[in-house]
This record gives C-alpha cells, structure tokens and sequence, in this order.
C-alpha cells in the first residue's frame, strides 16, 4: 500500500471568529404563568371566537329587555302570531313580516302586518317585532333576552357551587384520606345516585316552582363532579417532596392545602368549572320545558322552547330563536372551556 502524502495550503484553513461575529448565549426574561396561559389562549381561535359571543350575548341579556319598548308580560291580544319584522331587511325582502303557514288545506303566504285591502289600515304598518309575537301577543326579542339572564344566572350558580363547595369538599377528602375520605365519598356517592329530576320535584312540594327551587337543586348535586376531579389532583401532590418539606417545616394542614396544594391545581379546577357550566344551563332549561321551571309569565330559554313547540307545526319562527340563542351559550362555553383547557395544560392538546 503505497503512502500518499498530503500538503496544506494556506487557503486550507479559515481562522473562527474571523466574521467577527457575536456568539453570547441570548437570555430572553421569564414570563409568569398567567402570562404565558393568556397567550396560549390568545392564540386559541376558537376560544377567542366562544369568548366573544359570550360578551355578546351578555351585552344583549342587559341591555336587549330595554330595547324593543316592551317588558316580557305585557300582552297585546290584536299582536298576537305576527311573524319577524326588522327595520331596513324588510326593503330587501328578509325579516318583513311576512310568513309561511303550513296547515291541514295547504301552505298560506300572508303578512298581517299589512292588510290586504289598502284601504283598511291594520295599525301595525309601523310596528317591528324583530323576533315576532307569540300566541298572546307577547314580543319574543324581550322574552328571549330575559330568558337568556336565567341561563346567566344559572351559570353564575355553577361557578360558585363549584368553586365554593365541590373544590372545598374535594380538598379535604383527598388531603386528611383514611376515614374522613371514605365518608366523605359514601356521602358524595349516595347523594350522586339520586336523580336531579326527583330532588327538583320533591322541592317543589316544600317550595314553590321558581328560580330559587332549580337554585337549590343545581346546589344540591352540581359540585360532585368538581370534588372529584379536586380530590383525584390531591391525591396525586399530597405525596410530592414540596409537601412533605412544608409538613417538616412544620406547616398547618390548611396552610398546605390553600397555599401549596391549591395553587398547583387551580388551573385544571377552573376548566372543570367551565365545562361544569353548559351542564347546569342545560339542566335547567330542560327543568323548564318539562314544566317546572320558573313560573309563568317569567320566560326562560327552556320555557320558551316548550311554549313555541306547542306551535312549532303553524309558526316554527317561535322556536328558532330561543333554541339559538341556547345553543351559542352553550357552544361559547364549550369553547371557552376547551381553550383554557389547552392554555393551562398544553401537552393536552398533543394527547
């Protein structure tokens, strides 16, 4: 095997550094975690889009009873059954008032906004119901943004029995386990087992129908699911170093559940509330079109669903809009939830 030898040029080599170039690792600033989580969630469309109509749909529940010059029980006999009627749509032919019967001779176009004789004025050329009477004459557009407060309001219950009751309850099960665990749970479960429907209905025969009644009943059974999901996070940081470091320094038990443990899972506890939310709306508006919910003339989006399907088959525009807005509440929150899900736990997302 013959050697070969090699020789370098000068132009071989090439001197580092000689592009004088900075090299210095860049040290970019921590974040805090709220910080780091708005921005996940910023980035999150779909819960930027759920947050949103949430907004919306609150705005129109304050100001939406004030708009259309109506209450939600004031009744106007001669304004029963009149169909949408929106200013400016109606030039283009949408939203004029006229509708679309369907009965047992065949299909009736008619507009009673507007008489058939020019010479015989009905009164109600210059009247505008955006979302149309129902069968006593009473608007929708008001009686649907007042129902939409009682979904609010429902809503606003969930979070508190949520945050106030179930994460309490789920904490301390989890944290003292042993017998304090055991009864605690026994007691969950038996309270679990009973339906929502017969807690509601043995209320009503102590109380009478109202919203206070479905409040008690949503009180009663609506933090099971969060002491659960508090208990099961406990049980995995009870036995983490940082605890048994705060227990030999010699911590209180409440110090360590409110100020180490707490901390650690308050993120997953905010996404179970928010998913726990659609449920309790949910719960209540099918309360009200089974007929228990709150009393006439008050109007939930649930009451109103089940007044309009009674005409469903004559004036199907009675259902629409309250099933809608129902179904942007609860699509919002889904949303919303599912975001905050992503933001706090992104590996989640990768799951």
């Amino acid at each position: 095997m013959n050697n070969t030898e090699f020789e370098f040029a000068p132009e071989d080599f090439k001197l580092v550094g000689a592009e004088k170039i900075s090299r210095v690792d860049e040290a970019f600033p921590s974040k805090p975690i709220w910080k780091e989580v708005l921005t996940r969630f910023a980035q999150n469309k779909g819960a930027v889009v759920g947050i949103i109509f949430i907004i919306i749909v609150l705005t129109m529940a304050i100001a939406g009873p004030h708009m259309a010059g109506h209450t939600y029980e004031s009744q106007i006999i001669t304004h029963q059954n009149l169909a949408p009627r929106i200013p400016g749509l109606e030039k283009i032919g949408v939203f004029n008032g006229t509708e679309k019967m369907h009965t047992s001779t065949g299909t009736v176009i008619q507009n009673k906004y507007i008489s058939e004789d020019p010479s015989v004025p009905t009164g109600l050329e210059k009247i505008y119901y955006w979302f149309g009477t129902d069968v006593l004459g009473r608007d929708i557009f008001t009686r649907t943004w007042t129902g939409t407060r009682i979904s609010l309001y429902i809503a606003l219950v969930a979070v508190i029995v949520d945050m106030c009751f179930g994460m309490i309850y789920g904490l301390v099960s989890g944290y003292f386990g042993g017998k304090v665990d055991m009864v605690l749970q026994r007691f969950s479960e038996i309270l679990n087992g009973i339906p929502t429907l017969v807690i509601v209905t043995l209320l009503i025969l102590v109380f009478k129908p109202g919203l206070v009644t479905i409040t008690i009943a949503l009180a009663i059974t609506g933090w099971i699911g969060m002491s659960r999901i508090a208990r099961a996070q406990v049980l995995k940081l009870k036995e983490q170093e940082f605890i048994l470091a705060s227990k030999t320094l010699g911590a209180k038990n409440l110090f360590i559940i409110f100020k180490e443990i707490l901390p650690n899972i308050f993120g997953q506890l905010i996404i179970m509330s928010m998913f726990s939310i659609p449920n309790a709306i949910f719960t209540e508006a099918f309360l009200a079109f089974i007929g228990l919910g709150v009393p006439a003339p008050l109007a939930s989006l649930g009451s109103l669903i089940s007044d309009a399907f009674k005409s469903f088959t004559t004036h199907p525009y009675m259902i629409v809009f309250p099933v809608i807005v129902l179904a942007i509440i609860m699509l919002s929150f889904n949303m919303m939830a599912d975001g905050l899900r992503d933001a706090f736990d992104p590996k989640m997302k990768e799951m």
